[in-house]
C-alpha cells in the first residue's frame, strides 16, 4: 500500500531547525499551514485573533440591529434578505448557501449565491429545469468602491438543495445539487449546472458530470478539469475530463480516484491523520455516471474497481496548482480533515486533521484571502463561528452569528421573528478586485453580509 505517515525528511528538518514567518508565507496559504502541522507542534486555537482583537457587537448599516460581533475596526451591511423584492421583480428565495465573486468589466462585482431549498412547490424563475423544483440561484452586483449593492435577479431555477459549487476560470459558477431525489413527475436531480456571471444560466444539467450528492467544485485553471467532492458516506473524489476546455457541456469522461492497495481493494481514508501521503495515484472510468434508481451509485460503482472512499468530502478549493478538498467528519477524532492533492505529481496527503472539537468542529466550506489567510466555515454543533486560520497553525474566531429578529419583525422584511443564531455560515467568498470586502451568507433566516475593515492588520 502506498500510504505513509511522513511529510518527507527534508520538510521535518526545516521546521526542527526553525521556520521564519517569511518564509512560511512564501510557501502560500496551504502549503505553509502543512509545512507548520508537519512539525511537533498541533493545531491551536485561541478565544481572539491575536491581530484583529476580540469579537464585539456591531450594527448592521442596513438595519441597525447588532447581528453579527467582529473585531473592533471592521463594518457591515446586509442584504438579499429571503423575501427581499429583487431588480427583476422576484422575492428573494431562501436557504442561502453556496456563491463566488466575479469580476465585471465595469469594475463592480457579480456574486453567485445558492439556494438550498429542498420540495417541489414550484421554481421562482422560468426557464427552469423542473418546473416544480424549489431551489435555484440568484445573482446579486455590489459596487466595492461605493459600498452598497445595485443589482439582483433570479439566475437559475427548478433544482433543489443547491448547496455549493465553485467558480470556472471562464467566469461561470457551477451549481451543485446535494441530493439524488427523483421528482414527482420523475425528474431525477443530483446534477451539476452552469450559471454564468452575466446573465441567466441554461437549465441543463451536465449529466456526464455524475448524479451523486454534489458538493463543491475546483477547476484547474490550465487543464480546464473539473474536480468534484461528494457529500455522502462512502462518497469518492471525483475528476472530470471535458472533451474540450471550458465547453463542460458539450461531454466528458467521469473518473474516480485510486489509492493503490496491494490486493487491489479499496482504501479507506476515514481515520487518516495529519502528515498522511498516498503516492502514485491513479483514476478510474465511471462507467455510469447518471445511474437510474436501483443502479449503483458513482461512488460504489469506483470502490468496486479499486477507488479510494472518503467520509463526507465537502469543500474544495484550487491554489498553488494543487487541489484541496475538505472532510467535514474524517480523521481520527471524526471532526475533519483537509487533503491536498497535486495533480502533476499524482500524490496527496492530510494537511491536517483536527484532533478534537475544541480545535475545530466539522469545517465545511474553505476560501483563501488574497493575504494568504484562510477562512473556514464551520458546520458545527457549538456556537455558529466564521473561523480564521493563519498559515502557522492558529484557529481564531473572526464573526459570530448573533442574528435575533425581534418580536416586532423588521422594517421592510419578511422574515419571521425568532433566534437564528444557531444557523450555519455559507459562501465565504472575498471581493477580487481589492479583497477589501468579505462576503458570507447566514443560511437561515437567509441573508448576505458584506464585511470590511482593517484586513491588513491581520492574517485575513
Amino acid at each position: 500500500m502506498e500510504v505513509t505517515t511522513s511529510n518527507g525528511l527534508d520538510r521535518r528538518n526545516l521546521l526542527r531547525g526553525g521556520v521564519t514567518a517569511a518564509a512560511l508565507a512564501a510557501l502560500g496559504p496551504l502549503d505553509a499551514l502543512s509545512a507548520r502541522t508537519a512539525g511537533a507542534a498541533p493545531l491551536a486555537k485561541l478565544p481572539a485573533s491575536p491581530d484583529y482583537g476580540p469579537l464585539h457587537p456591531v450594527k448592521d448599516h442596513t438595519t441597525g440591529l447588532e447581528l453579527l460581533r467582529l473585531p473592533r475596526g471592521f463594518e457591515y451591511l446586509s442584504y438579499g434578505w429571503t423575501g427581499d423584492l429583487m431588480s427583476d421583480g422576484i422575492r428573494t428565495p431562501g436557504a442561502h448557501d453556496g456563491m463566488a465573486a466575479f469580476r465585471r468589466t465595469d469594475g463592480t462585482v457579480a456574486l453567485v449565491r445558492n439556494h438550498e431549498r429542498g420540495g417541489y412547490t414550484g421554481a421562482f424563475t422560468t426557464p427552469a429545469y423542473n418546473p416544480a423544483a424549489a431551489g435555484g440561484t440568484t445573482t446579486l452586483v455590489f459596487d466595492p468602491d461605493a459600498g452598497r449593492f445595485t443589482d439582483s435577479w433570479a439566475s437559475l431555477g427548478g433544482t433543489i438543495r443547491n448547496c455549493a459549487g465553485g467558480p470556472t476560470p471562464w467566469g461561470t459558477w457551477l451549481t451543485c445539487e446535494e441530493t439524488t431525489e427523483v421528482g414527482p413527475d420523475g425528474t431525477r436531480h443530483g446534477y451539476v449546472f452552469e450559471v454564468p456571471h452575466t446573465g441567466k444560466g441554461d437549465p441543463r444539467p451536465l449529466r456526464q458530470m455524475g448524479r451523486f450528492s454534489h458538493e463543491a467544485v475546483a477547476v484547474d485553471p490550465g487543464s480546464g478539469i473539473v474536480y468534484l467532492t461528494e457529500d455522502a458516506t462512502p462518497s469518492g473524489l471525483y475528476r472530470y475530463l471535458p472533451h474540450t476546455r471550458g465547453e463542460l457541456a458539450a461531454g466528458g469522461v467521469l473518473q474516480m480516484l485510486v489509492v493503490p492497495t496491494a490486493d487491489g481493494s479499496s482504501y479507506a481514508t476515514y481515520g487518516d491523520g495529519t502528515g498522511t501521503e498516498y503516492r502514485d495515484l491513479t483514476w478510474v472510468t465511471i462507467d455510469n455516471p447518471d445511474y437510474a434508481p436501483g443502479q449503483t451509485r458513482p461512488a460504489l460503482q469506483g470502490a468496486a474497481k479499486g477507488a479510494a472512499v472518503f467520509r463526507r468530502l465537502e469543500g474544495a478549493w484550487w491554489g498553488n496548482d494543487r487541489v484541496y478538498v475538505v472532510s467535514t467528519s474524517g480523521g481520527p477524532a471524526g471532526q475533519g480533515q483537509v487533503f491536498e492533492y497535486d495533480p502533476a505529481a499524482e500524490r496527496m496527503r492530510v494537511l491536517f486533521a483536527s484532533p478534537d472539537a475544541a480545535v475545530l468542529n466539522n469545517p465545511d466550506n474553505i476560501c483563501v484571502s488574497p493575504r494568504g489567510g484562510i477562512v473556514l466555515c464551520e458546520d458545527g454543533s457549538s456556537g455558529e463561528y466564521l473561523h480564521g486560520l493563519t498559515t502557522d497553525g492558529v484557529i481564531f474566531p473572526f464573526a459570530l452569528n448573533q442574528v435575533v429578529i425581534p418580536a416586532g419583525g423588521v422594517p421592510g422584511k419578511t422574515v419571521a421573528a425568532g433566534d437564528y443564531s444557531g444557523s450555519e455560515w455559507c459562501g465565504s467568498t472575498f471581493e477580487p478586485r481589492t479583497g477589501n470586502w468579505l462576503f458570507v451568507n447566514a443560511q437561515s433566516p437567509g441573508i448576505t453580509f458584506a464585511i470590511t475593515g482593517p484586513w491588513r492588520t491581520g492574517s485575513l
